[in-house]
């Protein structure tokens, strides 16, 4: 009995924000029927196809942005991807790019190796920034958010956080997250203009 139990939590522990290693879900995409319009939450449930390159599209960084912060102040909750019940970091990462029919990995870790790294100093509105989970000591990707300021600014992120703002929040890169980073991965092939 002790064993299940183990079992069962060892299970829930790798299906957690970035937990666990290539846990991508591999359903069909999101189709057009099913996106709703800015604001609006898409039905849910809804299907993530597997990514292991982002493919945004015609979408931009700025669609993306903007719709991104129409969702601040869902609450965080752990392994979710539904707004109506809030968002862990990956699932509020998901849920944002599936609006626009964008395949993603669903787990912070499967981004690891999503496209390429880019220094941050070189960070534009749209890419994804890395960190590792709470115990910064373990370097291995555990959350991450996207950027939403130019390069020249303040670097600020928007994500889905368990912390004292506890939910969709946008976070300047202070020194408690600048200690868990880990890179900056570009998406978006307008940002390399």
């Amino acid at each position: 009995m002790q064993f299940r139990a183990a079992y069962c939590l060892l299970v829930l522990f790798f299906l957690s924000c970035g937990g666990g290693t290539n846990m991508t879900v591999k359903q069909p995409p999101v189709t057009a029927d099913t996106t709703a319009k800015p604001g609006e939450p898409l039905p849910f449930p809804y299907n993530t196809p597997e990514a292991t390159r982002v493919n945004t599209g015609q979408t931009t960084p700025a669609q993306l942005i903007t719709y991104a912060q129409t969702l601040q102040g869902i609450p965080y909750k752990y392994g979710s991807i539904n707004p109506n019940e809030g968002f862990d970091c990956s699932g509020f990462i998901t849920y944002v790019f599936n609006h626009f029919g964008i395949a993603v990995p669903r787990t912070s870790e499967d981004f690891t190796n999503v496209h390429h790294e880019i220094p941050l100093r070189n960070a534009k509105p749209g890419d994804l920034i890395l960190f590792t989970g709470t115990d910064s000591t373990i370097r291995t990707v555990g959350h991450m958010g996207i950027i939403v300021t130019a390069p020249g600014q303040p670097t600020q992120f928007i994500h889905s956080t368990s912390g004292k703002n506890d939910g969709v929040t946008i976070t300047p890169l202070n020194a408690y997250y600048m200690g868990r980073y880990v890179k900056t991965v570009r998406v978006f092939p307008q940002n390399e203009r």
